[in-house]
């Protein structure tokens, strides 16, 4: 297997790619004021998995479209939308989240967790913005600083890393400044690090280098992977993922 493969192999059985939870979903979903009550179109870029998907579209009672740029997590996706009963409200879309295949003014919602660094906290809150409606919702989660001081260590591994990460304040300023206005912000808990993302993960490693015949790229994956573990738990109060929930302004 290449690189690509190892990833998706490694990730394509955890409930999330990436640090987050029901409960942290729910209440972005919760500060954004939407409800069950009026028939929504929500997009979900970078979906992976679909664990965000399966929750606005079972909650809400929305039609989402859930976007990835691999298949692979999408196929899961629509297999665990089919056991829960929601294959008719979510569809699933192959495209990169920097050419995303949407008409302009398409969603009431755009939903993103732990993906837009991909293209950029404020690339992506830029161009996005067209896509929504009039008064529409962005709800992003985006790594954040939770000080303005932090070990070396994790401050040189984040500038090199994703070199956006910033404190609430620079992403707040960055919303206001794209024709959003701001609804909330949280800090993600440590347990949507530890519980829901790194110890599930963590759980998988014995069967995935098995399975790859104990490969040095599949040990070298991992060996990136607990290198992050460590940073992570070594430094829990400075870094997180802030969850940002805005509405779309008029032009």
């Amino acid at each position: 297997m290449d690189t690509l493969e190892l990833i998706i192999d490694l990730h394509i059985r955890g409930d999330r790619q990436g640090p987050g939870s029901a409960s942290s979903t729910r209440r972005a979903i919760e500060l954004a004021g939407l409800n069950d009550k009026n028939p929504l179109q929500i997009a979900d870029i970078g979906c992976g998995t679909g664990a965000a998907s399966l929750i606005l579209a079972g909650d809400l009672q929305a039609d989402v479209t859930a976007v990835d740029l691999l298949p692979e997590f999408l196929t899961e996706l629509n297999r665990r939308a089919e056991q829960l009963g929601l294959g008719q409200r979510i569809t699933t879309r192959t495209a990169s989240m920097d050419a995303l295949p949407f008409q302009d003014a398409a969603f009431d919602v755009l939903w993103s967790e732990g993906a837009i660094y991909n293209v950029g906290f404020e690339t992506g809150i830029q161009n996005w913005r067209k896509y929504l409606k009039p008064g529409g919702i962005l709800a992003v989660s985006e790594l954040t600083w939770l000080t303005r001081d932090r070990p070396d260590e994790l401050t040189q591994h984040w500038n090199r890393e994703y070199p956006e990460v910033a404190l609430p304040s620079v992403k707040i300023d960055q919303l206001e400044a794209h024709g959003y206005e701001t609804l909330g912000y949280f800090p993600l808990s440590p347990d949507c690090w530890r519980d829901e993302y790194y110890d599930p993960m963590q759980r998988r490693f014995d069967a995935f280098l098995e399975k790859n015949n104990h490969s040095g790229e599949a040990k070298a994956l991992i060996k990136a992977e607990q290198a992050e573990m460590d940073l992570y738990k070594r430094n829990v109060a400075y870094v997180s993922y802030g969850f940002y929930v805005a509405r779309k302004l008029p032009d």
